[in-house]
């Protein structure tokens, strides 16, 4: 098995997250900048990264990839078996891929401070609608980690890259911050540009 990865972008992080999780072990070929590999291009028509490839399987979503990973390797489970609380679990995943982490991706790609400033804000805004979802369990609605915090982590890991400041309402989503960043498997998944994040 190979992954191909960014060692910045938040979809790899989230993959590389499952991967540490679950104590998986394989190749992690980064991709940094425009060029890419010439195989990777030859196995994924959309030129992206994470790209996964297992024997004749490629997978090149990064939801598709930790759900393939969580259902190959069962062990610890990141998702519910009861099928209303993982259909719950994900529109919780679709809803931070669209709300979250397409402010996430639109802010790094801002180039006027204007636009930058309104992005940061509905960021923040968003993320403090949630405040109380984060307080009421251990984990992200549930008392497991799943891989809704595989998501949601490698998103709050760079609100201090995006200058997001979450202030006294945020005390909940701080001490999540908290719990999940000093998990070992956390930690394993960072590349060095990512550690650098927090320096």
């Amino acid at each position: 098995m190979m992954l191909y990865s960014s060692p910045t972008c938040f979809h790899s992080h989230r993959t590389r997250l499952v991967l540490a999780e679950k104590n998986i072990t394989m190749d992690i070929v980064n991709v940094q900048g425009p060029d890419l590999p010439e195989d990777l291009r030859d196995l994924n028509p959309y030129h992206s990264v994470p790209t996964l490839v297992d024997r004749d399987l490629v997978l090149y979503d990064s939801r598709v990839i930790i759900e393939y990973l969580d259902e190959r390797f069962p062990h610890p489970p990141l998702m519910p078996v009861d099928p209303v609380t993982r259909a719950q679990f994900r529109l919780a995943l679709y809803r931070i891929e669209r709300d979250w982490y397409g402010l996430g991706e639109e802010l790094e790609a801002a180039t006027d401070s204007k636009q930058a400033s309104r992005l940061r804000k509905m960021l923040r805004e968003s993320i403090l609608s949630s405040a109380e979802v984060f307080s009421a369990r251990r984990f992200f609605l549930s008392e497991e980690f799943s891989l809704v915090d595989c998501t949601i982590a490698p998103l709050l890991w760079r609100l201090s890259v995006y200058n997001v400041d979450l202030g006294e309402a945020g005390a909940p989503v701080v001490k999540y911050m908290d719990d999940v960043f000093s998990r070992r498997s956390f930690q394993d998944s960072l590349t060095e540009l990512e550690h650098e994040m927090h320096q």
